[in-house]
């Protein structure tokens, strides 16, 4: 997701971090937001989001999704506030329970949709993409039905 609609909407005091892992990207990111104290771009590996939360809205388009084996899934409970709402992109959509990737049950995907600590929907965008959005429960635990049993 790019920084500049919700920049451009965001109220005083609201605070935004990118966290990009190419340095030359970072840098000129960094330089179209140079203006915009409330913006900050970091150049790292996605881990370094956990610096500055937790956070009231926390959008995944790259890693923390685990949507590969080396990408070990973000913390919702740990990264987002109480009733915090979390946004992980680009899935295909499921057409059936349990979902599926490769023929096989979509590891993250079911990570997001049976964590204890989110109440998450699939929500289709068009025929082939699905975004997931869950919002922290206020009183959850931290662990996910998918990896309890």
């Amino acid at each position: 997701m790019g920084l500049a609609w919700p920049a451009s909407g965001a109220r005083e005091g609201v605070r935004l971090f990118s966290v990009e892992r190419d340095a030359e990207r970072a840098r000129v990111a960094a330089e179209v937001f140079a203006e915009l104290p409330e913006v900050e771009v970091i150049h790292g590996d996605w881990r370094r989001i956990e610096e500055h939360g937790p956070y009231d809205l926390l959008v995944l388009d790259g890693g923390g999704t685990g949507k590969t084996p080396d990408d070990d899934p973000a913390d919702p409970a740990r990264l987002l506030t109480p009733g915090g709402t979390m946004v992980v992109d680009d899935f295909t959509p499921a057409t059936g329970w349990p979902p599926l990737h490769e023929g096989a049950p979509d590891r993250a995907r079911l990570h997001w949709l049976e964590h204890l600590a989110l109440h998450t929907v699939e929500l289709r965008l068009a025929e082939d993409l699905a975004t997931l959005v869950g919002t922290r429960r206020r009183l959850a635990s931290t662990g996910s039905r998918a990896s309890s049993g």
